[in-house]
């Protein structure tokens, strides 16, 4: 198994595994900026319980690699956009910066949790990276590690039902049979394993119930992967929707300069269709300013014959009605979580 020593270490070794942000939030929760993407130098501090000045001088020390994977100091106009986007929806609860503000994606955070020694929180992310990493990479070949974290559990449930069983019970077994100075305290322990080993095949059993697919709701565990995933990510997603649609020439432009529209593509019956994402915390909504410079995009600049608004949070009810009177299609969290899960979305058909 990988040591703790070498992720610390090894730049490629961290590379391989930045994917894996959902561990930050079984750690412990990660409190993001009301864009839900950002997070700031002194919030990074307080998840790993460190001074600001310590993630200051790591921040120093590896720039570039934390570059590479989100990090990014705003100034000028860029942070004035920034104040006046998020910041400025919660004015008492973030720091106003006049010069600049740097800013860490969620895998930054995983990233620093790579490099600092000195944080017990760091450390057991670490841990815990470094036991995903193990499973994943010792199961056989035609059964893949499953990518959302309670098929995990329940993998590691069953792993370790199955060394109980085939293992350490018949190890009991056998030291009963040869020993009679131990042998009432072997029998106890033996029952103590078994009664272990019934818990787990409960617990599994329970696991597959809750959690296996049903007709009357989506898959679990749809909603949690998207909000582990950047902006980016959540673009690439809404277009893997399209074209399992049936969209055709589906284009993520995504970036400072998409003129309020992230994906372009036409629908399987030939309709011109343009796409606005935002990958927003559950708790925060989408308000009717957001949708109506939407629609000057998509009605005014690309004269779209199908608008979706895509959001991983809920719509205000004036945002709701303006997206409805315009011929923009709102698709909430509750919908998006259907639509991801299978459900056609009408407007595409």
């Amino acid at each position: 198994m990988i040591s703790e020593t070498a992720l610390l270490e090894s730049p490629t070794l961290r590379s391989s595994v930045l994917d894996r942000t959902d561990v930050l939030d079984r750690v412990k929760a990660l409190s993001l900026l009301p864009d839900g993407m950002h997070v700031t130098t002194a919030m990074v501090a307080t998840y790993f319980g460190v001074t600001t000045e310590a993630i200051r001088q790591l921040k120093a020390r590896h720039r570039e690699e934390l570059s590479s994977n989100g990090l990014l100091t705003l100034q000028g106009p860029a942070l004035a956009q920034f104040k006046r986007d998020v910041l400025s929806r919660y004015p008492r609860g973030y720091p106003q910066p006049r010069s600049s503000l740097t800013l860490y994606s969620r895998r930054s955070v995983l990233n620093v949790a790579m490099l600092l020694r000195d944080s017990e929180v760091a450390r057991q992310v670490r841990v815990y990276l470094l036991d995903m990493e193990y499973l994943a990479r010792t199961q056989p070949v035609e059964n893949p590690a499953p990518t959302d974290t309670s098929a995990l559990d329940a993998r590691i449930d069953q792993r370790i039902t199955h060394i109980l069983g085939r293992t350490v019970v018949p190890m009991f077994n056998a030291l009963i049979e040869t020993s009679s100075d131990h042998q009432r305290e072997l029998i106890t322990l033996r029952t103590g394993v078994q009664r272990i080993e019934k818990r787990l095949r409960q617990h599994h059993a329970r696991l597959q119930r809750l959690e296996g697919p049903r007709e009357d709701r989506p898959l679990a565990g749809v909603m949690a992967c998207m909000d582990a995933m950047n902006g980016r990510e959540f673009e690439e997603h809404v277009a893997l929707l399209l074209r399992r649609d049936g969209c055709t020439d589906v284009l993520v432009r995504g970036g400072s300069r998409d003129r309020g529209i992230d994906i372009t593509a036409l629908t399987a019956d030939g309709r011109t269709l343009v796409v606005q994402c935002k990958r927003f915390a559950p708790h925060l909504t989408i308000t009717s300013p957001e949708v109506q410079k939407f629609i000057g995009a998509a009605k005014v600049l690309h004269s779209s014959d199908v608008a979706l608004f895509v959001a991983t949070c809920p719509f205000t009810r004036d945002a709701q009605n303006i997206a409805a009177e315009s011929g923009i299609t709102a698709v909430h969290r509750g919908l998006l979580e259907e639509w991801s899960a299978g459900a056609p979305l009408t407007a595409l058909q």
